[in-house]
């Protein structure tokens, strides 16, 4: 993937505060997995994965529908935050570890 930003987070952070509480653990590491897989291709190739973009969680994270972006005074929002926070941290310690 990437190198994250600010952008990356609020991006999927959006897009999981558009969905029911249950499926956003699951949807969360898709996004993921989907900017990680873009990543390998573009590497590969030199062009754009055709169905997940340039390799960013943003661009993952935007081929779905976003809310608008509330203040870190909303609580859910906190919430997916913290979530994509908590997948990314995962994600950067199973790759350390491979």
């Amino acid at each position: 993937m990437r190198p994250l930003l600010h952008g990356d987070v609020s991006s999927a952070a959006r897009v999981l505060l558009g969905v029911p509480p249950a499926e956003r653990d699951l949807l969360c590491r898709r996004m993921i997995t989907e900017a990680e897989i873009a990543d390998r291709h573009v590497a590969a190739t030199g062009r754009l994965h055709p169905d997940f973009g340039n390799g960013s969680l943003m661009s993952a994270a935007r081929r779905r529908a976003l809310a608008d972006e509330p203040g870190f005074d909303d609580p859910h929002y906190c919430s997916c935050f913290e979530l994509v926070l908590r997948h990314l941290i995962r994600f950067h310690v199973s790759r350390t570890r491979s």
